[in-house]
């Protein structure tokens, strides 16, 4: 998924005909002084960044002047909070709140559902999971009838919203479900909605993250990396993503990560998963080796032997590895010769430059037999270490994980003479 910052989400809003606090982004202390005198009014300069709780970290200000706006920019623009540099700011005019509400939709994936849910609260301001099921109203909402204004109207309904704000909550809510829709987001929310103590009910603040497959549709959103992360986009993500913008078939999802281990670290292993969960358990069993894995890659859905061999040069291409693991930890149904001949590939290219480098290959599913031949005909005349597994060790996380420990250590050594 693509995390929209909090004024992109807002622009989307007002497309939408949805009330929005007034104000504008700045990327300059200059130009939140300006804005701020423009609004003519006490301000709030909010950080955008992809985090939550950016009023705890320190990058929420109020400012009654525009001096007091730009003294407030300054001392934000520029700054690292929660992981990110701020390079913009939003300027709005501060309102007066006399209540806060929740609205929200996400995707209910359960088999009996498969539906966009819409919820509501009138206890906003927090996190949706830490309120009372009392206090929420909730619909599931069937894609061919879609939501209507009267089902916004139960909802605020349930949970007693009262008549003077029940309509423009409502059509908030209407307007939150059409721009779920039109952009193919996967979670949006208005947290908090704000009722006004003048009786105006507004879009607070949101968070909209957009599926990986909606933004190839709407370039308009200028979605770099379709991926939501707790920390920006490194330069190799960015390749990642292109490579998965470009081809649709199967999945190859790369991510660099910052994977720290407790205890004494032995080696850095370049990881190439296959299935989530699966690739988890292959990152878990080197992490208690002492063996420390700086990427999240996957390579499943059945993809084509190029796109495997995209995520292999991935990993590859991290700094400082001193192994590559290949783990299917799973049997995966998918035809494996794919994977087989994309990673041999990429070992033809990268092992001639490392020689004695760890490499272990663990492959299951279909096509399995057929598969471990092309890995061992592929690698038998590099000069590395290369130890190939099928389906009899697809559970054993742990003896392998030792294996790649032992390859490790013997390459360090022999690295040192």
């Amino acid at each position: 998924m693509a995390r929209l910052h909090e004024h992109e989400g807002k622009a989307l809003f007002k497309i939408a005909k949805m009330p929005i606090p007034q104000g504008e982004i700045a990327t300059t202390p200059e130009e939140a002084g300006k804005i701020a005198g423009k609004i003519g009014k006490p301000v709030v300069i909010k950080v955008q960044i992809w985090a939550g709780g950016r009023g705890k970290a320190g990058g929420v200000k109020f400012a009654n002047t525009p001096d007091d706006a730009t003294r407030a920019a300054a001392s934000l623009l520029g700054a690292t909070i929660k992981g990110y540099l701020v390079e913009k700011v939003l300027v709005e005019e501060k309102l007066e709140i006399e209540k806060e509400y929740y609205a929200g939709i996400i995707v209910n994936a359960k088999a009996d559902a498969r539906c966009p849910v819409v919820m509501f609260s009138t206890e906003g301001g927090m996190d949706i999971e830490s309120v009372p099921l009392d206090k929420i109203a909730l619909m599931n909402v069937d894609v061919i009838r879609g939501f209507k204004i009267y089902d916004a109207l139960n909802l605020a309904n349930k949970v007693k919203v009262p008549s003077a704000h029940i309509v423009p909550v409502a059509r908030l809510i209407v307007g939150l479900y059409d721009t779920f829709r039109n952009y193919g987001a996967r979670l949006i929310e208005i947290n908090p909605m704000v009722i006004t103590k003048d009786g105006k009910v507004l879009a607070g603040d949101c968070r909209i993250s957009i599926d990986d497959s909606s933004a190839i549709r709407h370039p308009e959103l200028g979605i770099k990396v379709a991926r939501e992360s707790g920390t920006p986009p490194t330069e190799l993500d960015k390749i990642a993503w292109w490579v998965e913008e470009k081809d649709l078939r199967g999945t190859c999802y790369f991510a660099e990560m910052d994977n720290q281990i407790k205890g004494e670290l032995f080696g850095t292993i370049g990881f190439h998963g296959m299935g989530g969960g699966g690739a988890m358990l292959g990152v878990d069993g080197l992490n208690k080796q002492g063996l420390r894995v700086p990427d999240f890659a996957d390579t499943s859905g059945n993809p084509p032997a190029s796109k495997v061999y995209r995520a292999a040069k991935l990993v590859f291409s991290q700094p400082g590895i001193d192994g590559y693991m290949l783990g299917g930890f799973m049997a995966a149904n998918q035809e494996q010769w794919h994977h087989a001949h994309g990673v041999v590939k990429a070992l033809r290219e990268e092992l001639p430059k490392r020689p004695g480098f760890p490499v272990l290959l663990l492959l299951a599913g279909n096509k399995e037999k057929e598969s471990l031949e092309i890995l061992r005909e592929g690698t038998k005349d590099l000069n590395a270490r290369i130890r190939i597994y099928g389906g009899d060790r697809v559970y054993d996380t742990v003896g392998l994980a030792a294996e790649m420990k032992e390859m490790v250590l013997e390459y360090k050594k022999e690295r040192k003479g």
